[in-house]
């Protein structure tokens, strides 16, 4: 295989619902429904493979429906994946719903995922010989996230930790290794909770960059690309910044804002966005901050469709919406 981005994590099966206002403790509403490929890591290598980037996606299933159907839908994308197969646990699935307001409630059962082995990982990574760009998760083993991120730094890969969903496994190790991490701004203010002790809201777009050097002194990062939903990233490259990106420095702090659309869903978002990322820095040949402008287009049109994985917009679409 001769991928240049190698998304390791997640796969669950999106089970959907559509309905006007999400239902009360006890009330039953009705809604549409509909199904697909979802869970961060797979839907982060949809939204890179869909960018023409060769992408490889390493996840575990069960053997079960949903395995057998992501694995025949992965087919037919074109997607490259090294899928782990778990003979005790299902595949992973979410219950997702989304009101009128575009805004969703989701319940995740990881399944399969947490078996996810780093002997798999391992092997599979050691196979390819062009990657560039490893990204990880929190949905899947923590310990095989670790080794993953283990082998990116020894072998000089640029790694991506997208710190989401926010879990209590999160190790500090896992931050060190990894060369950004992609909060949004629930997550962040679970992390400095968790890190720093410190209790911050979620209004870090209105902070000024000397506020936002102050805040992140304590966090064990290098680089921190904190997604902000309408008000568009903030990246802060609190230490060196590692050889394969280029045009940001030390201390900068870089905002960019977001593209201007009309949300249906905005589920996915985020993994668009570091799908995006990851397919920007190869596209752009490191140049971060025009990565970030690519993710940011990536992630605005697949708010516009339903779903997640199969709202992942085309590069045809991308370059289209940049140039408009």
């Amino acid at each position: 295989m001769n991928s240049k981005v190698c998304v390791v994590g997640s796969f669950v099966q999106d089970l959907a619902f559509r309905t006007n206002e999400f239902p009360k403790a006890g009330e039953t509403v009705i809604g549409e429904f509909f199904s697909g490929p979802g869970g961060k890591g797979s839907n982060q290598a949809v939204a890179s493979h869909r960018q023409e980037v060769p992408t490889l996606f390493v996840g575990c299933i069960g053997e079960d429906l949903f395995g057998r159907g992501y694995r025949a839908w992965c087919e037919e994308q074109g997607l490259s994946v090294l899928l782990e197969v778990s003979p005790q646990k299902t595949s992973g699935a979410a219950s997702i719903v989304v009101n009128e307001e575009a805004e969703n409630s989701i319940v995740v059962a990881l399944g399969a995922n947490l078996d996810l082995s780093p002997d798999f990982v391992l092997s599979a990574l050691q196979q390819q010989e062009q990657i560039e760009v490893l990204i990880f998760q929190l949905e899947s083993n923590p310990i095989a996230t670790t080794r993953g991120l283990q082998y990116g730094k020894e072998n000089n890969l640029l790694t991506i930790l997208n710190t989401a969903p926010m879990s209590s496994s999160i190790t500090q190790e896992q931050l060190e290794l990894a060369d950004y991490i992609t909060p949004n701004e629930s997550e962040c203010v679970a992390l400095l909770k968790h890190f720093c002790n410190r209790e911050y809201d979620e209004t870090f777009h209105r902070l000024s960059d000397d506020s936002i050097r102050e805040m992140f002194v304590e966090l064990p990062v290098n680089g921190l690309l904190l997604t902000l939903g309408a008000e568009g990233s903030l990246l802060y490259q609190k230490e060196e910044p590692p050889r394969k990106v280029h045009n940001i420095k030390q201390g900068q702090i870089l905002r960019t804002p977001s593209i201007t659309v009309t949300p249906t869903d905005t589920t996915g978002a985020g993994d668009a966005f570091n799908g995006g990322l990851a397919a920007g820095i190869v596209r752009y040949e490191g140049d971060l901050p025009r990565a970030i402008q690519f993710a940011t287009t990536v992630a605005g049109l697949s708010t516009e469709r339903d779903g997640t994985a199969p709202a992942m917009p085309s590069l045809d679409e991308v370059l289209n919406r940049q140039e408009s």
